[in-house]
């Protein structure tokens, strides 16, 4: 039997369908594309422009056929990981209010169970989908609710239930961590199961597979969404608990510790060095540039640098300005205010001006003096300054009439504090990823 041959031809992935269309009807016929004959790598990659063979040398960061082993038997730094928090009802579960989230969790809650109850007392001879409520101003549902209200499953609310996340990168909210309320919460009952543990642990977040947003990697000490600034965001974390939060136990492997005491003859290296060096490799300008194409087919694998030390001193700092970006100093902005309008810290929606050297707080207030460099420092398809900006702002949902207000009526002033405090970790951290030591790795 012959073996077929396969051809392809690539477009400029950033085209819109309508220029993709244009340029298909300028080719006029398919002899005029210029086909390129592919053939599979030894992983059965077909498309494999862009992949540097060398990344298969490091050690894989994570791989999810380790998850159902016992610990002693991975082979990879971390033994589980999650993706973010999938809630399928953002508006419903998520908000900068405590009280806002409660009353509408409750407001869930109640529409829910009645709806278990009414469906449970009916005939069966109608479609669950014709049958229920549809209406989200009442209620938002998902396959997974429709799942657990087949079966009879109520709701017990819990106020306690309600736990601070980071929504989006220096984005504080209020999340209802209900099974029920969350198409899927994943492994965060195991990695920040009560509040307490929010004091120890930290999670790497990195993009899942097939991103194709740019490469970015943050760190954290709360639950994290999956949306959260990389497509299918994934958690490493340092520690895994009970749900009960005890049994704690380190997540980094003892087979990871053994390859990097090994390789740099350095016993004194602790699995916190470890986590803390992968996290300033993360950061290398020369590792994303030439593993571009690698990462968005596979999670990150780390290699081994000519020196570890500092790598692990930068990455602890690193992590330290970015977990704890509420405590860093406020750069010095200045104030241009409105003297014909009384005091007003309050925001609707910031507006950057075109030279993104002044940001328009309210009609009160401008804040000037912004430094370029601030834009440098990305996560996703945004800078941090700029997720600050899209995110702090009023915004009512069109289906549920939920409203999201950041304004907080106790600290009128957090939010220009936040937009100072996050430019110093921007700026800090463009500085320090720029002065981070050669990899050892091949010049492209």
């Amino acid at each position: 039997m012959k073996k077929a041959r396969i051809y392809y031809a690539r477009m400029d992935e950033f085209w819109r369908k309508e220029e993709k269309l244009r340029h298909l009807e300028k080719l006029e016929h398919l002899r005029n594309v210029d086909w390129q004959e592919i053939k599979p790598n030894q992983k059965h990659t077909w498309l494999t422009d862009g992949l540097e063979d060398d990344f298969t040398n490091f050690i894989q960061i994570g791989d999810k056929r380790y998850k159902s082993l016992s610990i002693e038997l991975v082979r990879s730094i971390f033994h589980i990981f999650s993706h973010g928090n999938d809630s399928g009802r953002d508006d419903w579960v998520y908000n900068f209010r405590k009280q806002d989230v409660i009353h509408n969790s409750q407001k869930f809650a109640e529409v829910y169970n009645s709806e278990v109850e009414r469906w449970h007392r009916s005939p069966k001879d109608i479609s669950l989908d014709n049958f229920l409520i549809s209406d989200e101003t009442k209620i938002k549902w998902t396959r997974n609710a429709k799942r657990d209200l087949r079966i009879g499953h109520q709701i017990e609310f819990c106020e306690s239930s309600v736990r601070q996340c980071l929504y989006r990168p220096f984005i504080l909210k209020f999340l209802f961590t209900g099974k029920i309320f969350n198409k899927e919460i994943a492994l965060f009952p195991s990695i920040f199961p009560i509040p307490e543990t929010e004091k120890e642990n930290q999670v790497i977040c990195l993009p899942g597979i097939g991103n194709r947003k740019t490469f970015g990697v943050f760190i954290s000490r709360l639950i994290l969404s999956l949306d959260f600034a990389f497509e299918k965001a994934q958690c490493f974390p340092f520690y895994t608990y009970d749900e009960n939060g005890s049994n704690r136990k380190e997540n980094i492997t003892d087979w990871a510790l053994a390859q990097f005491q090994s390789h740099y003859q350095d016993p004194s290296i602790t699995k916190w060095d470890i986590f803390h060096y992968a996290y300033a490799v993360l950061h290398h300008p020369h590792y994303r540039t030439r593993y571009a194409a690698n990462l968005k087919r596979e999670f990150p694998r780390i290699p081994f640098a000519p020196d570890f030390r500092p790598f692990a001193t930068v990455g602890q700092y690193l992590a330290d300005i970015h977990v704890h970006y509420e405590d860093q100093p406020e750069y010095r902005l200045k104030h241009q205010e409105n003297k014909d309008l009384p005091i007003d810290w309050r925001v609707e929606k910031m507006r950057l001006s075109k030279d993104k050297t002044q940001l328009k707080y309210n009609d009160f207030l401008t804040l000037t003096g912004i430094p370029p460099e601030v834009f440098e420092y990305r996560l996703g398809n945004r800078s941090a300054l700029d997720w600050v900006i899209n995110q702090y702002r009023i915004k009512t949902d069109k289906r549920s009439g939920i409203t999201n207000d950041p304004n907080r009526l106790d600290d009128e002033q957090y939010i220009v504090r936040l937009i100072k405090k996050v430019i110093t970790v921007s700026l800090e951290t463009v500085k320090i990823v720029n002065g981070l030591p050669d990899l050892g790795l091949p010049k492209d």
